[in-house]
């Protein structure tokens, strides 16, 4: 073997941005970020040849002083932190002192600045990693850099760069993150001269959530509830898709920690877990998210791309995230906040703009408000009969719905029915046009609601193992059996460590049984070891639950009275998450009447 040698400032540089430049977007990454730290109002961005050729970023930021040019350029120099005190409260995007060095010695590099309070702005270049001496030049209140012929001196990194269309796409993509993450700040984009974006500065948050719509679509925002919640010094803001809204691809996922877009484990598990119960197989949520917290509570001295974060208190955030978001789609009622799409900026003021406060379980109030009616549609009641027994209770059906007249400037959210399709559809008219309800869907959902509901208000009873079972684990997953032993007994789940990596169980949730006793327990100690959590049991129940509430719901092809049919729209209203059945799939859709019109070419 040779000897031990230090590596020469250029090489060290080119291996470093192996790390951190994968592709012309990182590139504009890092630059933005730059600018974004040093104060910037005003980021222009401008590509040519999907970067290969050009990239160049234009702030007004704070600039750099001359004599600190040459130090912008340098290995690990930073202005951002100076102790190990200041790397554990990171605040800034940027602070490794690494991106301008190593993009400075793949490319052609020029950075021009002017700082603040000075008359003069100063240009410095550097090919090849060989600095030239700084000169005078022209240039308004901030910083300019240029990179011109990315990888032009490391071939093989250049032959990985995909198709100009394709690089550019990238570059887009990223600075709809970026403007999304800083909507104060005015964004413009252009590729071989030609403007392509311009985000103009949101002052207020009618204009922030214009932004959003310009990113994840027009229909984004009336389709969305807004999040606003604070406790245990974490603040969770922005806007989630509802779950109707849902996608094919995780493509329209944006979540911010402290203004940094990050890929974390716990939040998409936490996303996923709170989507659970109303999102159909296979479909993927929609949101933009911010996350605010105290910079000692994550590290974001993970990756050096810096994509992803480890927060201090993982199981805190975890619990945070999903309460919240669980308890927001909760108020999805069908009916409530949810305004025909010829109306959005009513549906922005008087919805989604307001924040979200955990559900009280009341129906939603109006003008002249019905007595709550309850359903009584000759179902069949074995399926909750049995739920019943396990409880130690005797099922009961509800009375005979009980509909007082009403005026019609009362009218309720989904209106008074007039109709029945096909015995499989309700018809109702509201303020807005035509309601078109699917009973079986939304029937199924009360029911769930109120599986649920009896689950959570009674003691659950647990089933002791004939022959205790012997199940052999990760020693991680043995400790967070020892660890949330009292938890999990809650649940009717008893779970005893014996020995290093085997657990012992000896009962299980009566609800369950005839699950594979071994299989479950595997699974609720995986997200115990790995998220510090799990809500695997309630997954579990939830889908025993559901398989009850539909066979015990009202079923298509059943003729209902309008008396009915009026009862199953009060209690739709009242009902938590009835926007979707079970699966994930609508219960409802509204028909305005500007819509309606449109059908029949009224008007013209």
């Amino acid at each position: 073997m040779t000897a031990i040698r230090l590596l020469p400032p250029a090489l060290i540089n080119q291996i470093a941005a192996g790390e951190v430049i994968e592709r012309p977007s990182s590139v504009v990454k890092e630059l933005v970020e730059n600018s974004l730290d040093a104060g910037a109002r005003r980021i222009e961005v401008d590509i040519e040849a999907g970067g290969a050729r050009l990239i160049r970023v234009r702030d007004d930021g704070g600039g750099i002083p001359v004599d600190e040019l040459p130090l912008a350029v340098a290995s690990h120099a930073t202005s951002k932190i100076g102790s190990f005190d200041d790397l554990e409260h990171v605040a800034s995007m940027g602070f490794r002192g690494e991106a301008l060095a190593s993009v400075s010695s793949v490319s052609r590099f020029a950075l021009t600045s002017r700082a603040s309070g000075e008359d003069a702005a100063f240009r410095i270049e550097v090919d090849g990693g060989k600095l030239q001496a700084a000169r005078p030049a022209q240039h308004p209140q901030g910083t300019s850099v240029e990179i011109r012929d990315l990888f032009y001196n490391v071939p093989a990194r250049r032959k990985f760069m995909r198709a100009e269309r394709t690089e550019f796409a990238h570059i887009d993509d990223l600075l709809k993150s970026l403007a999304l993450a800083r909507d104060g700040v005015e964004f413009r984009l252009s590729h071989n001269g030609k403007p392509v974006r311009i985000w103009k500065a949101a002052s207020d948050e009618r204009a922030a959530l214009q932004r959003v719509a310009e990113v994840l679509g027009e229909e984004f925002p009336a389709q969305s509830l807004r999040i606003d919640h604070a406790a245990a010094g974490l603040h969770l803001s922005g806007w989630v898709g509802l779950p109707t809204a849902s996608r094919a691809q995780a493509d329209s996922q944006y979540f911010y920690v402290n203004g940094r877009l990050v890929r974390d484990r716990i939040v998409a598990h936490a996303v996923r877990q709170a989507y659970a119960d109303v999102l159909f197989h296979g479909r993927h949520a929609a949101f933009v998210l911010y996350l605010q917290l105290d910079p000692a509570g994550v590290d974001v001295n993970v990756h050096p791309a810096k994509h992803e974060v480890r927060f201090r208190e993982q199981r805190l955030v975890h619990d945070f995230l999903f309460r919240t978001l669980h308890e927001a789609l909760a108020q999805t009622r069908a009916g409530l906040g949810t305004l025909p799409a010829a109306e959005p900026e009513l549906a922005t003021a008087t919805g989604y703009a307001s924040p979200v406060t955990p559900s009280t379980g009341s129906a939603p109030a109006w003008p002249g408000q019905f007595s709550q009616s309850r359903l009584s549609l000759g179902v069949r009641d074995a399926p909750l009969a049995g739920y019943a027994a396990l409880l130690g209770e005797s099922p009961s059906m509800p009375a005979a719905p009980s509909m007082p007249a009403a005026d019609d400037s009362e009218t309720p959210p989904l209106g008074f029915a007039i109709a029945q399709l096909k015995s499989i559809f309700v018809l109702a008219e509201n303020a807005h046009g035509l309601v078109l309800v699917d009973m079986h869907a939304a029937h199924e959902r009360i029911t769930y609601e109120k599986l649920k509901s009896g689950r959570a208000s009674s003691n659950l009873r647990s089933q002791m193992l004939l022959v205790p079972l012997s199940i052999a684990v990760s020693a991680k997953e043995a400790a967070a059996a020892e660890e949330h032993a009292d938890a999990l007994a809650e649940w009717g789940l008893e779970l005893s460590r014996s020995g290093p990596s085997t657990v012992v169980v000896r009962r299980i949730p009566a609800l369950l049984e005839g699950a594979d006793v071994g299989q479950l327990s595997r699974d609720v100690l995986s997200e115990l070891a790995q998220h510090g959590s799990s809500r695997r049991l309630q997954e579990l129940e939830n889908e025993l639950l559901s398989t009850m509430a539909c066979h015990g719901s009202v079923r298509a092809g059943r003729r209902l009275t309008l008396p009915e049919m009026n009862a199953l729209l009060r209690e739709m209203e009242a009902t938590e998450r009835s926007g979707q059945c079970n699966h994930g799939r609508p219960t409802w859709t509204q028909l305005s009447l500007a819509e309606l019109d449109k059908l029949f070419m009224r008007g013209r």
